[in-house]
């Protein structure tokens, strides 16, 4: 068994494909473990696996295949993966498990196939399984069947989807196999228990034995409703549930919710595949129909009602065809055939179901009608046919018809009306039948149960009964307030007799129904109520108990007094529990009143009440009051007692103080009583006629008040206005109005009778009397709050004055929230509080609109009308179109009822000629404001036909399409139109024009509604096919109306949407799903109560106010608060961020808007980020183009639509140019307010002025110029940077403007330009403006030139890009232009850089011709302005140096560029730059020699010294920073473990601000042992960083720079000394050679680095023994093998090679001959040219000095032997100018050079200086000079010069801020610290110091200058903990920085000071101020 051994070495996935079969199973076993040990689902051990669990399934071997088997079960319960194996292990079991003659093999496939389905792969395996349904062997379907029959009764229906088993199942029943029949009758069985009799139509067609069995075994089944008992990974805590429930018994309750929930989700409909029956009609069915004979109608009738048998009908346009059988039930005289007619109805709307809802309106009225017929058959066949169309349609939709023929004389229609309504109504749900539907019914049906025939009683007593049962008592009491004691009974009778179709657990239901009141719901959510037929199970109701005395609820309802129209009953309303007496009681006589108030008051007060003394009278009221405030409630007779008010004198009363009395005590009685309406009916008459009384005018109306309180205000309102219409007194007309106003703003609007009231304001209104009428005016103002602009419909035909004086109240009320009631709340305890305010809140607009009075136009559409429409030639259709406009136009409000017209005007839909198109569109439009909300009725067959004109290829019509559709829109609602598959059909049609239209219109209205039919989720199929559509925009639209749909219908749903797609594009779709979801807006909120002006929370379906009629009205339709409502109803949609109240109005024109408050830029979190992503990804266009084209204007408006508000869009991007003006002043007035808004759209205002640029226009150019001013002078001061991508697509444009002809805009432009060098680096401005240069437009070269220029002269040479060589060489391209101007501005140009640089200019120039030349010299001359050294920058910068500088100037916030994103803005936006940081006492910053020698008066703004410690100067610097808190002083209380504080400083050091990264860098770079842990890449890293920085021409650019660069350095410096030097070493060598290879790096890149490697090599005699040799001497091979010395000769910078020998040469020097044995890192050492050197250089030094080599490295070994060569001499030389030529060994090289000249006089070194600039040389001289003067002992003069030299070598600009001292200043010139630095060096060295050793000695940091150097921040304190020590260490340098004047050197490695004479010098120094501060007093 050798073989066997090898195998068993192999891991288990490789044994698991071993051939050997022994292999294979010892390789499952172990993998079985395997995979039941791993625990964590997402090991990536799972991944090994993925490819090999097929073969685990397939195993050719029975044996393995088992194990295999287990393994792979075992792997798909625990894998994470195990999902993506679905397909082909599912597909493997089925081929190569199913068929094993072993039942265990069966069993683990069954298994297998079960467990994919728990881990959420079912479609997969259901798919696989329905596939091996097809296999020829009979065991695999049957293991297939099994399998599914399984999964069914384990997960149930919900999860496996049965329709397509269902399919299938026929043709298994006709299998040859018994086994298979056999097993599908289980399967059968077992569907059944799921869905019952749903089951039934699909199996009709089997084989009848078989059909019999199938009954037999179905009748077997429990009745109990199945349950799933197996669960999903997603339904875990369903599971937790189901477990529970069986441990305690399966409590049936709680069952429901889940279990329940399963049985009406299987409809039998939805298994049914639909037939398409039109085709089929016979071809002379419509002559047959229209015959004479009978016969022939009935033949042609029976064809239909075979072919409408089909369960399921394809949709189509049935119109004909319902419209001829419609005929035949109205007009048809053989009722046989009318019950044929209607059977073929019922079978069609059955058939078509909701696709049938759009003819409902036509054929519902003439059924109705109809009803007359007595024959049972006939009416049997109507109400069969009638029931079936309401299941098409809501009740909503036929109210109107069904209410029409209520009224009809005739019982027999009266009484099956009332019977149909009966039936409607047990479909319906409390929120599909709200109050506004069962007020008109209920109104209707009172009539009928007062019948005289008593079948249409005992119908209406039904109906009552079934409403009282659906909606509740609550809500339908109301209307039966008048309904007497026997009626009521009967009702309820009824009612618990009747069983609902959606069977509630009757009980349960009502006692719900009383604790929430049902009509408070929002309507809103019929849209998933209303889908009838998905519910089917009813479950037997148990009677309904409810206690009779149930309470009346809802305050009144306004409207038509129904029944006792003279009582006002309808009104009628419980104002506290029914115990007590009614509102209205019976009147009683004088005699009894008389008794009653005797018993109640003192005797003497009812005798004085008619004395003829007022006195008497007035004590008789005091009396009178004292009484009835002491009564109780309950015994107090109210009527009693105010008819012994009204008794003689009564309301005569001529005493005012008695009347006074006598009112209060009406308010008193009204207050604390039970008071009636019969008793109010007795004082009301006398409260109006004292309203107008001066001195009882206010007691009266506090009277009415609270009789208003007692008996509704509705009620008393309508009294009060009726008596005081009826007088003639003017004053109190106009009193009852102003208390009116008053009483409807504390009572609310509820119940009010608008129609009553308008008739007498309009009396009012015609009044002579001015008080009146301004009375009026107010009281409709107040009315306008609550009912909007519908109100001033009723006042159209005043006369214009008092129109627009009632204009002018509604303008003033616009923008006012009506206030919440604040009375006549407490007394309604029926429908508690505020339930009752908000039911009835819905009503009001709909009320308004209902009383409107609507024309019947029905009798104008006449037949002839109709054929006019329909005729061949377009101009008779044409005036049939004009007809209807003027019949619409004429009757304003029409009601429903338009006859024919719908089905004319849909065929005009598609009319060839286009004009007519758009007449009909027009019509359609006027249409729906004209018919109001019940315009719903025709949203299927007219709304949907103009959805489909969106498809059109002319935009004009398509734009008209859209313009009905949202008039239509705004009248329905939205749910009429997502309901049903007629929208999915739509999207279905692959037009380009009409999917992107469509869908736009369904990204504007999905966000503002709160919910939507399921049917929506039909269109996603469609939606996802769009989303690859071939065309751009559809696929646009598509993405942006994602998020909504997802909004609404859940990502899970859209997400399993997608399994029906293929492969590609599903994973293309999952991945917008996803991005889609990070955007997907939230729902809108519920509409708040107190809100609602006039619909707490109207349903969609409501009617809207704002909008239906705004173009009859003419008024401002638009309220500008987002009136919740019409937000929602997608009257006002408000887009998906929420800018609420857009307008959709029908012709949406600018004026009309009002809404224009709230922000205009909106910030969507990392908007700008993502915009910036899609543009680098390429999704989008680059903004880049010689003249913008359509597809960029698009572009840009589709990406402002979601961060700009849609009313400032629509004027950016108007075609008029004066709505672009009106955009950019919008945008000036709120640049300010909205700095954060702007900053986060800012790339998309830059490209959107662009644009304006393009424009021809020259005032909106001026005005877009004026806005980029203000908007740069914003973006500097915010500290803002522009972009990358925002400056590139916004710079180039405005250069272009720079060549317009008018001076006024290149002005503009160059002030533009020049400001935005503050938010963008001046050198990459410079690029783009040397672009510009290049244009054809002379004066745009002119002006880019001279621009050019002034940046040279602002910023320095170092602006100049990409060399300043090359720019100026291109810019002197242009001397030769042929344009004057061009010339000028190109020679102009190039002397001012001369001005800045001198000669060095004509070096950079290159070759000219001559004659450009000459031009170039002569123009040099004239100007005569002599070079300054150094860029004029400086000069600029130096005031600086005297203001007081603060530690919080402004911080580097910009970060580098192109990182800088909008969160930095973020940061802004919360950040405080009002952090106060500890500022270095001022008197710091000033020179101290200058006030010692001062002794004039000073008027210095100094603070008194007195107040100074000097120790305050050490305080560590605070920096503020904008993204991480300053670190605190308390540091240490606040982290007191060192992890913290380094994650801290970590943190920091990831700042986006500068400073703060430098100062934590400082920190981790102060303590040793952590920076030796920094490996040599990431000191690679660091160092690039920080020289690029340093080189960065754009720090200089920000006012800090130059201390910035100051901090980098002495970054640099200790990352030098303190890091591990092996590392740095390595690090520095690979950097040079890497700078040195690329060619896009700056040379001063490479001296940079070079200059570190040389402070390295003087560091190197003290760690030299710390270093890794072998490393450094194999970096250096590797270095030399990339640079041989050939190479490196030919640099252009000798300095690489002086470099690579100076290092060699110190290494020898150090190690001596050893260094040889440091090489044993390199492979092959012959090879390599560093041995050679090495050998050279060791043989060199040993002729010098046999092997003593110089330690002294700081000197480069310069001083060396008189012995030296004349060869060495050269190196030497060359090792002094290389130092001289460095900035910061310049002062030493120069004492040096001063040293060699002395020991060889004859030395030559002319030759090195004759290679250097004029510049150079003469500084040499002068040093040496210098050095002499010095070294002769001539006291201190002055240096030549204060500033660094300014040469090729230097690589920062370093400004110097000296102010000039009074020392030994005898020529002028300014003194720097490095003469002073020089001279203490020249000094140590005399004194045999030594000037190298360095490690004890902190860097000199310039603590005091500017205090916001980053100096270590005070976390060192404790990573130290030693301040101590730091504080000597800084004091031992303190001086230098006093004495230097503040001078920053900025050199890398400045040596420190000797601590001796630091010391002595702070004595020095505190002496000083000590003479300051006695001299100061």
């Amino acid at each position: 068994m050798g073989d066997d051994s090898e195998w068993m070495k192999l891991p288990i996935d490789q044994k698991c494909e071993h051939k050997l079969w022994k292999a294979r199973l010892n390789g499952y076993e172990e993998a079985l473990k395997l995979f039941q040990k791993i625990d964590d689902e997402k090991s990536p051990e799972w991944s090994k696996y993925l490819g090999l669990i097929k073969k685990f399934v397939t195993d050719s071997n029975a044996v393995a295949q088992l194990k295999g088997l287990e393994a792979a079960l075992a792997y798909v319960e625990n894998a994470h993966v195990a999902g993506k194996t679905t397909g082909e292990v599912a597909s493997g079991v089925v081929n190569k498990v199913f068929n094993q003659p072993k039942a265990r093999a069966k069993e683990l496939g069954v298994d297998i196939c079960l467990m994919y389905i728990e881990i959420e792969k079912g479609e997969a395996v259901q798919e696989e399984l329905l596939k091996g349904l097809d296999n020829k062997n009979p065991k695999i379907i049957v293991a297939c069947i099994e399998t599914l029959r399984k999964a069914l009764s384990e997960f149930g229906s919900k999860i496996i989807s049965l329709k397509p088993i269902i399919k299938v199942l026929p043709k298994l029943f006709e299998s040859r196999e018994k086994a298979v029949r056999d097993e599908a009758k289980l399967l059968a069985v077992e569907i059944y228990r799921w869905i019952r009799d749903a089951l039934r139509p699909p199996l009709q067609n089997i084989n009848s034995v078989q059909l019999k069995e199938l009954e037999e075994e179905w009748v077997k089944v429990s009745a109990a409703a199945p349950k799933q008992t197996r669960f999903l990974r997603s339904q875990q805590e369903l599971k937790a549930k189901f477990e529970q429930q069986q441990a305690v018994g399966g409590d049936g309750d709680g069952g429901d919710d889940d279990g329940e929930e399963v049985v009406p989700q299987v409809d039998a409909y939805e298994l049914l595949e639909a037939v398409e029956i039109l085709s089929k009609l016979p071809k002379d069915f419509y002559e047959k129909i229209e015959a004479k004979k009978w016969q022939e109608r009935k033949e042609a009738l029976e064809a239909v009602e075979l072919l409408v048998k089909n369960p399921k009908l394809e949709s189509g346009d049935y119109a004909d065809l319902v419209k001829v059988l419609k005929k035949v039930v109205g007009k048809d005289t053989n009722v046989m055939l009318v019950a044929l007619a209607a059977k073929c109805l019922a079978g069609l709307a059955t058939g078509l179901r909701k696709k049938f809802g759009q003819y409902a309106g036509h054929v519902v009225p003439t059924i109705l009608e109809k009803f007359k017929e007595k024959k049972p058959q006939v009416v049997q066949a109507l109400q069969e046919a009638i029931d079936a169309i309401f299941l098409t349609t809501t009740l909503q939709n036929i109210s109107e018809d069904i209410l029409a023929v209520m009224d009809n004389k005739n019982p027999t229609i009266k009484q099956q009306t009332s019977l149909f309504i009966a039936r409607s109504f047990r479909h319906c749900t409390p929120s599909t039948l709200p109050k506004s539907l069962l007020k008109p019914f209920c109104a209707a049906l009172l009539k009928h149960i007062n019948d005289s025939a008593p079948e249409v009683r005992d119908a209406g007593f039904e109906a009552l009964g079934t409403a009282l049962k659906v909606a509740g008592e609550k809500a339908v009491n109301p209307f039966l307030a008048d309904v007497d004691k026997l009626k009521l009974d009967r009702i309820k009778e009824c009612a618990e007799k009747v069983e609902l179709v959606y069977g509630k657990k009757t009980g349960g239901a009502a006692e719900k129904k009383e604790s929430k009141p049902v009509a408070g719901k929002t309507p809103a959510l019929s849209g998933t109520a209303a889908d009838k037929e998905t519910k089917d199970a009813a479950t037997k109701p148990g009677p309904l108990k409810k206690a009779p005395a149930a309470k009346p609820g809802g305050p009144p309802k306004k409207g038509k007094p129904a029944a006792a129209a003279g009582m006002g009953g309808a009104g009628a309303k419980g104002k506290k529990a029914p115990e007590t007496k009614e509102i209205f009681e019976s009147e009683l006589s004088i005699e009894v009143c008389e008794e009653k108030a005797a018993a109640v008051l003192p005797a003497s007060c009812i005798q004085q009440l008619d004395s003829g003394n007022w006195k008497e009278r007035l004590a008789c009221m005091e009396e009178f009051q004292k009484a009835v405030e002491l009564m109780e409630r309950s015994e107090m007779p109210c009527q009693a007692l105010v008819r012994m008010l009204a008794k003689k004198p009564g309301w005569k009363e001529t005493n005012f103080q008695v009347m006074q009395m006598k009112l209060h005590i009406v308010a008193l009685i009204a207050q604390k009583g039970n008071f009636s309406k019969t008793s109010a009916q007795v004082v009301l008459d006398g409260l109006v006629d004292k309203v107008g009384d001066v001195k009882c005018g206010s007691n009266a109306k506090e009277a009415m008040t609270a009789i208003a309180e007692a008996c509704q205000l509705p009620w008393t309102a309508e009294q009060v206005v009726a008596i005081a219409f009826s007088q003639k007194n003017p004053k109190n007309q106009s009193e009852t109005l102003n208390w009116l106003s008053n009483a409807i703003k504390e009572f609310g609007f509820s119940g009010l009778n608008v129609k009553a009231f308008i008739s007498n304001v309009k009396t009012a209104l015609a009044a002579t009397n001015p008080a009146v009428r301004t009375s009026a005016i107010t009281l409709l103002g107040v009315m306008y709050l609550y009912v909007g602009p519908p109100l001033r419909m009723f006042f159209e035909d005043e006369k214009p004055a008092l129109l627009s004086q009632i204009d002018a109240e509604f303008e003033k009320m616009q923008g006012q929230t009506a206030p919440a009631p604040t009375r006549g709340i407490s007394r309604h305890s029926g429908g508690s509080g505020d339930d009752g305010e908000e039911e009835e809140q819905e009503d009001v607009a709909n009320d308004v609109v209902d009383l409107l009075p609507r024309t019947d136009i029905g009798d104008k559409i006449t037949a002839e009308l109709v054929s006019k429409i329909g005729d061949k030639n377009w101009k008779i259709r044409k005036e049939g179109l004009d007809e209807v406009t003027s019949i619409i136009n004429d009757a304003k409000f029409i009601q429903p009822n338009i006859g024919e017209l719908p089905a004319a005007l849909k065929s005009r839909l598609n009319d060839s000629n286009k004009i007519l198109v758009q007449q009909t569109l027009s019509i359609l439009q006027q249409l729906a404001t004209a018919m109001g909300p019940n315009i719903k009725q025709h949203v299927k067959n007219l709304g949907i036909p103009v959805i489909t004109v969106l498809g059109d290829s002319k935009n004009n019509v398509r734009a008209a399409a859209l313009a009905t559709v949202n008039a239509w829109a705004e009248q329905t609602g939205m749910k009429e139109w997502l309901e049903g598959e007629d929208l999915s059909e739509e999207l279905k049609k692959e037009n380009p024009f009409l999917r992107q239209e469509l869908l736009g219109w369904l990204a504007e209205k999905l966000p503002t509604l709160r919910t939507v039919p399921s049917d929506l989720l039909l269109c996603v199929p469609h939606l996802y096919s769009c989303l690859e559509d071939r065309n751009g925009d559809v696929r646009k639209k598509a993405q942006d109306a994602l998020p909504f749909f997802m909004m609404h219908l859940g990502f899970e749903k859209m997400a399993k949407a997608t399994s029906k797609l293929k492969p590609t594009s599903k994973d293309q779709v999952l991945a917008m799903l996803e991005k889609a979801k990070a955007n997907m807006p939230a729902k809108p909120a519920p509409a708040a109560k107190a809100s609602s002006r006039v619909g707490g929370g109207a349903a969609p379906a409501k009617f809207q106010p704002a909008s239906a009629f705004s173009e009859d009205s003419g008024s401002n339709t638009m309220e500008s608060k987002p009136d919740p409502k019409k937000a929602k109803a997608g009257g006002a949609s408000s887009k998906a961020k929420g800018v609420q109240g857009k307008k959709v109005l029908s012709k949406p024109t600018l004026k009309e808007d009002d809404d224009k408050s709230g922000p205009i830029f909106i910030m969507v979190p990392n908007g700008k980020e993502q915009r910036m992503k899609d543009e680098k990804g390429l999704k989008v266009l680059k903004w880049n183009f010689t003249t913008p084209r359509d597809e960029y204007i698009e572009q840009l408006k589709t990406q402002m639509s979601s961060c700009v508000a849609k009313w400032l869009q629509d004027e950016m991007f108007h075609a008029d140019f004066q709505h672009h003006n009106k955009a950019l002043a919008v945008m000036i007035e709120h640049l300010e307010s909205e700095k954060d808004g702007v900053i986060s759209c800012l790339d998309l205002i830059l490209k959107w002025l662009t644009l304006r640029f393009f424009d021809t226009n020259t005032s909106v150019l001026m005005k877009a110029l004026e806005y980029l001013k203000l908007l740069f002078n914003l973006l500097s001061q915010e500290e803002y940077h522009l972009t990358e991508n925002e400056a590139c697509s916004f710079i180039p444009y405005l250069i272009l403007k720079v060549g317009e002809p008018k001076d006024v805009i290149r002005k503009d432009v160059r002030a533009i330009l020049n400001r935005m060098c503050l938010i963008y680096p001046a050198s990459k401005m410079f690029t783009f403006i040397m672009e510009g240069t290049k244009s054809k437009n002379s004066k745009q070269r002119a002006e880019c030139l001279e621009e050019l220029g002034c940046l040279v002269e602002s910023y320095g040479m170092n602006v100049c890009q990409p060399t300043p060589g090359k720019a100026l060489k291109e810019m002197a391209t242009h001397i030769g232009d042929r344009d004057n101007t061009v010339r000028n501005a190109a020679l102009n140009t190039i002397v001012t850089v001369y001005n800045v640089h001198g000669d060095q200019v004509f070096k950079l120039i290159g070759n000219l011709s001559e004659k450009d030349m000459s031009m170039l010299e002569e123009r040099i001359k004239r100007s005569a302005k002599r070079p300054s050294a150094a860029p004029v920058r400086q000069v600029e910068e130096k005031p600086q140096r005297t203001q007081n500088i603060s530690a919080n100037a402004s911080m580097l916030r910009k970060g580098p560029v192109e990182d800088m994103s909008s969160k930095l803005n973020q940061n802004r936006n919360m950040g405080g730059h009002s952090e106060t940081s500890h500022t270095v006492p001022r008197e710091f910053q000033l020179d101290l020699d200058e006030i010692e020698n001062d002794n004039g008066p000073v008027k210095c703004e100094m603070p008194a010294l007195v107040q100074h410690k000097l120790d305050d100067i050490f305080e560590p610097v605070l920096i503020p920073e904008p993204k991480i808190r300053a670190v605190s002083p308390h540091f240490d209380d606040m982290h007191s473990n060192t992890a913290s504080t380094i994650n801290f400083v970590i943190s920091q050091v990831a700042s986006g601000d500068i400073n703060t990264s430098i100062q934590a860098l400082a920190q981790l770079f102060q303590i040793e042992s952590l920076a030796r842990e920094a490996s040599t890449g990431v000191l690679k890293d660091l160092m690039h960083g920080l020289i690029t920085l340093m080189l960065d021409s754009r720090v200089e650019d920000l006012e800090e720079g130059e201390q910035v660069i100051r901090s980098v350095n002495l970054l640099v410096v200790k990352v030098l000394e303190k890091s591990d030097q092996t590392n740095i070493l390595s690090a520095l060598l690979v950097l040079l050679q890497d700078s040195l290879l690329a060619t896009a790096s700056s040379p001063k890149f490479s001296e940079l680095v070079m200059k570190c490697l040389w402070r390295m090599v003087r560091l190197l005699p003290e760690t030299i023994n710390s270093i890794n040799l072998d490393r450094i001497l194999l970096d250096i091979h590797n270095f030399m093998k990339v640079f041989p010395k050939e190479k490196l000769k030919q640099c252009k910078s000798e300095f690489p090679i002086r470099t690579l020998k100076t290092l060699l040469h110190t290494l020898c020097k150090l190690k001596g001959p050893k260094i040889l044995d440091h090489l044993t890192m390199i492979d092959n050492k012959n090879e390599s040219e560093l041995e050679a050197h090495l050998c050279r250089v060791m043989k060199h030094s040993m002729d010098q000095t046999g092997s003593k080599a110089d330690k002294d490295t700081e000197k480069g070994a310069s001083r060396t032997e008189e012995k030296a060569s004349k060869a060495k001499v050269n190196d030497i030389l060359a090792e002094i100018f290389k130092k001289i030529g460095s900035k910061e060994n310049t002062k030493e090289g120069l004492a040096e050079l001063y040293e060699y000249k002395k020991k060889y006089s004859d030395a030559d070194i002319e030759p090195f200086l004759k290679n250097s600039s004029q510049f150079f040389q003469s500084y040499v001289e002068r040093g040496l000079r210098l050095i002499e003067t010095e070294r002769e002992g001539k006291g201190r003069i002055a240096s030549s010069t204060g500033i660094s030299p300014q040469m090729e070598g230097t690589c920062v600009p370093v400004s110097t801020h000296t102010v000039s001292s009074s020392i030994g200043n005898t020529n002028g010139e300014e003194v720097g610290p490095s003469v002073y630095l020089e001279r203490l060096k020249i000094l140590r060295q005399r004194c045999g110091l030594d000037n190298a050793k360095q490690e004890d000695r902190p860097p000199l940091t310039s603590l005091l200058s500017k205090p916001a150097v980053p100096t270590v921040a005070s976390s060192t304190d404790m990573l130290h903990s030693k301040l101590s020590q730091l504080r000597e260490s800084r004091e031992q340098y303190q001086h230098l920085d006093l004495d230097s004047n503040q001078t920053h050197s900025s050199g890398i490695g400045t040596t420190p000071a000797s601590p001796s004479s630091a010391a002595a010098n702070i004595d020095d120094l505190k002496k000083r101020l000590e003479r300051i501060k006695s001299s100061r007093k």
